[in-house]
């Protein structure tokens, strides 16, 4: 495994800022209050060639009236418990406080690596305000501004060569997997069912989940990486600018997954934005899987698994491919059942059809339905290849891309996966025109 470093500190130290400077990303999300972490953030870095896996914590605070105070506490132990190396980010503006003191005890016994780093001194002129911190009884400080990157080099040359030796690289064939919704609708419940342990905060309150965190999880003889994201809100309810990259992030974890599991409140019914993350899914290409939890609370008299199906057939047609199972995250009913789609849904998603039969698929889909005139010519498709998986894309040449409308390039895509058994998985056809001979000389005769 790669070596696992966890920054932690009480809140607005800067420990998002350094999370983005050490991974030169901005995937961690920052703002100017406290509590915006509450969740543990994983990503990958690479400092002077070596990887690592980075960890960003929810702000320690030992007494605190805030209900996610105690568990982000339980966040921030379980990452030191999971960490090779650990970073305590203290305040080099704000000066010592009690919580430090609080975490430092928690780390005194930790025969871990620990790395005491003073962010926000901007300068040689500004290390004098560290000093302070030698009071906590700390041998060692690194003076460093995560913002203007001061400090911040020698600090990490420093933290590497403190990493387990001989470690192994994880294997990079895993299928990613979106856990996708509304808020409040069981997306942090169904993962922490999923990889057996409590890894992301849980609540009832919307909005609980402000990152995009990734969890690594084996079932069977496969692995996946779990993405747990914000919850989506309508447009006109997203007010506050940190709810707005939430949502921006929820987004970008769509375009970096295999399957998208889209989950819906059972008992609370389909509903209009239930549809709209579906079509956010549709447009980014995702496998999806319409995962429909709180089986267990839904009334026995509205217990009809076809109406639920029948009505997602109904409302999002643009995904009839997309099959759909009825669980509950809180008990584990068919919970197991998922990962047997997901294989199917990914199976599909990579499969690539030869040249030879698939040119065969559209001679009998054109002499089934001939497409119509295009300007009183006849459209010819002279040949088609797959380009692509993730979603399977095929390239059709015609001699006029523009003429083929829109509803015979449903049909086409409909004989392909009728004929290869692409049921599962969304198929994307492109149309362009073959250059012929007269256009081949031309553009010589001008390169010449």
């Amino acid at each position: 495994m790669k070596p696992v470093v966890a920054i932690v500190g009480r809140p607005n130290v800067g420990k998002s800022t350094l999370f983005n400077r050490i991974t030169k990303s901005k995937n961690a999300l920052v703002d100017n209050f406290p509590g915006v972490t509450r969740d543990r953030h994983y990503q990958e870095a690479v400092w002077n060639d070596i990887e690592f896996i980075l960890i960003d914590t929810g702000g320690f605070i030992n007494n605190d009236f805030d209900i996610f105070s105690r568990q982000i506490r339980d966040q921030v132990i379980c990452a030191i418990e999971e960490a090779d190396v650990i970073i305590l980010l203290l305040d080099g503006k704000e000066g010592c406080s009690a919580f430090d003191k609080d975490i430092i005890d928690i780390l005194r016994p930790v025969t871990k690596p620990v790395f005491y780093v003073v962010n926000k001194i901007d300068g040689f002129e500004q290390e004098k305000n560290f000093y302070e911190f030698y009071s906590l009884g700390i041998e060692k400080i690194y003076p460093v501004s995560a913002e203007h990157n001061y400090g911040v080099m020698d600090f990490m040359d420093d933290m590497i060569g403190m990493f387990p030796q001989n470690v192994t690289q994880p294997s990079q064939n895993m299928i990613k997997v979106a856990v996708i919704g509304r808020p409040n609708v069981g997306k942090s419940s169904l993962i922490n069912h999923i990889i057996g342990e409590k890894r992301l905060v849980v609540s009832e309150i919307p909005g609980t989940t402000r990152d995009s965190i990734d969890s690594v999880c084996k079932v069977g003889d496969n692995s996946y990486i779990l993405v747990d994201t914000a919850g989506i809100r309508r447009k006109g309810k997203v007010n506050k600018k940190l709810e707005k990259f939430s949502i921006i992030k929820s987004l970008k974890s769509m375009e970096r997954c295999d399957v998208a599991l889209i989950l819906i409140d059972a008992a609370e019914g389909i509903t209009d934005q239930d549809i709209s993350i579906a079509g956010y899914a549709f447009e980014r290409g995702c496998g999806c899987i319409f995962i429909l939890n709180k089986w267990d609370i839904v009334p026995k008299e509205q217990k009809k698994v076809k109406t639920y199906y029948d009505q997602l057939k109904m409302s999002a047609k643009f995904l009839n491919f997309a099959p759909a199972i009825t669980i509950s995250a809180l008990t584990g009913l068919r919970v197991p059942k998922i990962f047997k789609l997901v294989e199917e849904v990914y199976a599909q998603y990579t499969t690539r059809i030869g040249t030879g039969q698939l040119n065969r698929i559209v001679e009998r889909a054109v002499i089934k339905n001939e497409p119509s005139l295009h300007r009183g010519k006849r459209i010819k498709f002279y040949y088609a290849a797959q380009t692509g998986t993730k979603p399977p894309v095929f390239l059709f040449f015609v001699n006029y891309p523009e003429g083929v409308h829109f509803s015979y390039q449903r049909f086409l895509t409909n004989q392909i996966k009728e004929a290869t058994g692409l049921d599962k998985t969304p198929v994307k056809i492109i149309f362009r025109q073959r250059r012929g001979k007269k256009n081949l000389n031309k553009k010589r005769k001008n390169k010449r």
